[in-house]
């Protein structure tokens, strides 16, 4: 039986750590996360939002599936998206990864649902990094350029990822939407 995915999470963030030969001090520095929150990652006693999450990513310079793809349990449901769901503590947010990053093509791309009054917020990417949106289900209220747009079923929108941006379901549907993530070739490693 494999770990909790919480635990795998913890390893793979102290073999990055690892292999770059960074104290938890170093670590903290490039992520922006304290030494505390990257301490009870590692040992798994905490699992991170989202915006955590990508905060490790970028610190390390990684794309954001290269990070926690494969962070799962071994699943008996035959939806595909089951198995590749990303694990965090945001609550009413479901993130799961349809197409990790490749570094061939140099983008991943995602599936989100927030249900009703759930947000999520996100520090800047690397530079360089885009992000393309395309609405499935609801309404989202999208925060970029120190601005709130809404953006309905249908709709769809490309922004520059590398600053401050917030997603949220102010509705009472939840919202579905695909977020396809394009990194400038040398922004980001697998």
């Amino acid at each position: 039986m494999s770990e909790p995915p919480v635990l795998q999470l913890g390893q793979r963030l102290r073999q990055l750590r690892q292999e770059r030969q960074w104290s938890l001090d170093e670590a903290a520095k490039h992520t922006t996360v304290s030494k505390a929150m990257l301490g009870q990652i590692e040992r798994g006693e905490s699992s991170p939002t989202l915006s955590t999450l990508w905060k490790i990513a970028t610190g390390f310079h990684l794309s954001f599936t290269a990070l926690v793809t494969d962070l799962s349990v071994a699943s008996t449901e035959p939806n595909p998206k089951a198995s590749n769901r990303v694990i965090s503590d945001d609550r009413g947010i479901d993130v799961v990864t349809l197409f990790p990053y490749d570094p061939l093509v140099g983008f991943e791309v995602m599936y989100l649902r927030l249900e009703p009054g759930s947000q999520t917020q996100s520090d800047p990417h690397e530079e360089g990094v885009l992000e393309h949106l395309m609405i499935l289900e609801g309404e989202l209220e999208l925060f970029i350029d120190g601005a709130w747009i809404r953006l309905k079923q249908g709709d769809r929108v490309k922004f520059a990822g590398d600053q401050f941006h917030v997603y949220r379901n102010s509705g009472e549907t939840p919202v579905v939407f695909h977020d396809i993530i394009h990194y400038a070739k040398s922004s980001c490693r697998s």
